[in-house]
């Protein structure tokens, strides 16, 4: 059969595809309120009210992060990521996680960045390192953190991204000088990709950025598509949260994922990992079963897991490394997040 005799989509199915592609979080959202709408009316309101509180509440943290991600790129601060990984193994480990747990990227950077230092030949432990803290910490991050879940979850999440990056990054070295891990990339995968251009380029940032028209428009535009990202996300998120609160029994929430013990802390470690969808999206949720008992060490390896081993993720994990890699990244990324809800629930019951 040839490429000519294959039907080919029409007009409407090409247009229903891009529009899916590019705006299916709202999609989903006008999904659940015309479900409400039919099934229970009574509910349209109490989650109205709660979304629009909700994003009334923690709109200056939103602000900050939005002013943040636009004014990284119209400097170009994030390219002093590429400048992070030279010097001793011990201080490029140290400095990938830092790095990580405060550089800015987008979700479409952070594989193909990884690739690039791979392809490049940087070691793969302090990569490893950046590659763990990148997903669970940034600034914009820890600003809608402290706005949703308060200022001592947010300094609590951040030295754990760091310290999940050392961890990451320490254990890989050691494998690596017993011999282990050598050519991490699968056999094809590139160095492409926006992140990828920056660590192979990378150029001083210019701070008076306002000086620049490029620069300027480059600010609008990053600030522009930073509000709308992070609007539709959370926005989606306050309104599963909403439905949560009106649906799911505390009950249930308080003898599953409260109570005393490691198992509710193992039990949404698990979780996290199908679950989890979106870093911003999961930080109201986890909120609202915190409100209703969870235990804060289950919410924060709920966050953890989640954050470095999602499906999406670990979809292009997958894609980018070999096996031995990949099954080294699970283990710790897992082991790791247990560790953290464990350590920080010590803390908030000392």
């Amino acid at each position: 059969m040839t490429d000519q005799s294959l039907p080919r989509p029409g007009p409407v199915a090409v247009a229903w595809a891009h529009i899916w592609r590019k705006e299916r979080v709202w999609l989903v959202f006008a999904l659940i309120i015309a479900l409400l709408a039919v099934l229970d009316p009574g509910q349209l309101a109490p989650s109205f009210n709660k979304v629009t509180g909700a994003l009334l509440s923690v709109a200056p943290f939103l602000a900050a992060s939005i002013l943040i991600a636009a004014w990284a790129g119209a400097t170009g601060a994030d390219n002093l990521i590429a400048k992070a990984f030279t010097g001793a193994p011990a201080m490029m480990i140290a400095m990938g996680a830092l790095a990580g747990g405060l550089s800015p990227f987008c979700s479409c950077g952070v594989i193909p960045l990884i690739a690039a230092f791979l392809a490049m030949g940087v070691p793969l432990a302090p990569v490893m390192a950046f590659w763990l803290a990148s997903p669970l910490m940034d600034p914009s991050m820890f600003a809608l953190t402290t706005g949703v879940l308060g200022l001592e979850f947010a300094i609590a999440k951040t030295l754990i991204a760091l310290g999940m990056g050392v961890l990451g990054g320490t254990v890989v070295h050691l494998v690596v000088r017993a011999g282990g891990l050598a050519d991490p990339l699968r056999d094809g995968v590139g160095n492409g990709g926006c992140g990828g251009a920056k660590a192979r380029n990378p150029k001083p940032p210019v701070w008076a950025f306002w000086h620049d028209s490029a620069r300027l428009t480059k600010f609008r535009t990053e600030g522009t598509r930073t509000f709308l990202f992070l609007l539709k996300w959370m926005a989606l998120a306050f309104l599963l949260e909403s439905l949560m609160l009106a649906y799911v029994p505390a009950e249930m929430v308080t003898q599953s994922l409260g109570g005393a013990g490691f198992m509710p802390i193992a039990i949404a470690t698990l979780v996290g990992v199908p679950a989890y969808f979106n870093g911003y999206a999961a930080l109201p949720l986890i909120g609202g079963l915190m409100d209703q008992g969870m235990l804060g060490g289950a919410g924060m390896a709920f966050l953890i897991a989640g954050g470095v081993t999602s499906l999406p993720a670990a979809i292009a994990v997958w894609a980018l490394v070999k096996l031995r890699v990949f099954a080294l990244y699970i283990a710790i990324s897992l082991g790791g997040a247990f560790l953290s809800g464990l350590a920080f629930q010590t803390w908030l019951m000392l």
